[in-house]
Formats: C-alpha cells, sequence, structure tokens
C-alpha cells in the first residue's frame, strides 16, 4: 500500500513538471480576450458556465478555470494533440497571444457560487464520496482518489489539475470516456488514461454526477461579530 502511494505520488510529480515545463510565458489581457471570445458565446454561454446537453456534446464550464489550463487546452487542440471536432476551426482562428487573452478573460469570470441542487448521499459510505475522497486500492482496482489530484471537493490545484466541481456532468463523462478510450491522450504521463481505463461505466457516471452536483466554490464562514467575541 505504501509503495503504491509513493509510486503514485512519483506519477504526480513528473507530470506537474511536464505542464509546468510547458506552460505557455504569454500574459493574456482580459479585456481583450473578452472581444475574441465572441465566437466562445453560442457554446459556452456569456457567463462562461456551459451548457449540460443531456442528448449530444456538452460544453464545459470555462468561468473560473485556470488560464493556464485553458490555454494549455487551446493549444493542444490546435496542435492536434487533443482532438475535438467542434473547437478545432474555433481554435485555429486564435493566434497565441488571443488564446492568452481568451484563457485569462475566463479565468477571471466568476462561476456559480452555489448550484441549485447539492449532492446528498444515501450513507455516511456513499460509493461517489468513497471513490472521490478515498479512492479504491483493492487488488483488481488500483484506483487513487480523485481528490489526491483535483484537491479537497474538486477545487482544483494550480494550472495543472482543474476543477471538478461545478463541471456539467455530461462533459466530465465524455472526458473520462475519452481517456478510457484513448480518444483524449493529452494528459500529463498518462495520468488520467491510466486511471480511467480502471473505471467501469457505472464509476465514470457516479463520479460525473457527483462532482456536478458540488458547488464551484466553497462557501467562507462570516467572520464572527464583536458582540459574539466578547467573553
Amino acid at each position: 500500500m505504501t509503495i503504491i502511494r509513493i509510486a503514485s505520488g512519483v506519477g504526480l510529480v513528473l507530470g506537474l513538471a511536464s505542464v509546468q515545463a510547458s506552460a505557455q510565458a504569454l500574459e493574456g489581457d482580459a479585456e481583450r480576450g473578452q472581444q475574441a471570445a465572441g465566437v466562445c458565446v453560442a457554446c459556452h454561454q456569456a457567463d462562461g458556465m456551459g451548457m449540460d446537453n443531456p442528448n449530444g456534446e456538452s460544453w464545459p464550464r470555462l468561468a473560473g478555470l485556470p488560464a493556464a489550463y485553458i490555454a494549455k487546452q487551446l493549444h493542444d487542440i490546435k496542435a492536434g494533440r487533443r482532438e475535438s471536432a467542434t473547437m478545432m476551426p474555433f481554435a485555429n482562428m486564435l493566434d497565441d497571444q488571443q488564446i492568452a487573452d481568451v484563457s485569462a478573460y475566463y479565468a477571471e469570470m466568476a462561476p456559480w457560487p452555489a448550484l441549485p441542487t447539492a449532492y446528498q448521499p444515501a450513507d455516511p459510505e456513499d460509493a461517489a464520496e468513497w471513490l472521490a475522497n478515498r479512492g479504491d486500492w483493492a487488488e483488481d482496482a488500483m484506483i487513487p482518489a480523485c481528490n489526491q489530484c483535483h484537491g479537497p471537493n474538486g477545487q482544483g490545484v494550480g494550472a495543472v489539475f482543474p476543477p471538478l466541481a461545478g463541471q456539467h456532468a455530461g462533459y466530465l463523462q465524455a472526458q473520462l470516456e475519452a481517456w478510457r478510450d484513448g480518444a483524449r491522450h493529452n494528459d500529463p504521463n498518462r495520468l488520467m488514461a491510466g486511471i480511467a481505463e480502471r473505471l467501469d461505466e457505472a464509476q465514470i457516471t457516479m463520479i460525473a454526477d457527483y462532482y456536478a452536483t458540488l458547488p464551484a466554490t466553497l462557501a467562507v464562514p462570516d467572520a464572527p461579530s464583536s458582540e459574539e467575541d466578547a467573553p
């Protein structure tokens, strides 16, 4: 068990270094990005929250995602490292500076602070929460916890591991299936591909639904008033 966790951590560090080394150096301008993002609105909406389409392709929330992560995806699509027939024409319309600008624009947009519905586990050992927070270390599974990379409650970690909380379930499921089936392969050191290959269809659906119903941002408790502080 200890060896497995150490190996997982080493892979994580190597993946982090790989992505950081390839990060784009251009500084984005959100005001210019708003103009360049005009073509993005039809799918990703004016508020950057995207759309979950149960009968077709779901478009992801971009609002609040790290700029470096958005830029990497656009560069990968443009270069053919990530396959997306829908996004390819739009990515090809943007030069490197426009990609940096659009990424900065969406990164500065605020996602919904809360979702209309919250995830309600059926019991304290709900399977989705267990997989997200603890993984499945049985010998026939060896699945690390999602939160190991994507942070507590799926809030994301830096520019490498994007937030999952508040992302559309249809989009999350489609990406997990794409990694599992080999249609998507732009993750560092095949970290996601290696995990997705060990997930069955029920687990993919379950984890996508779980993160889609978590709030995109964590609520910050109000500071106590001076009266409450008084002895």
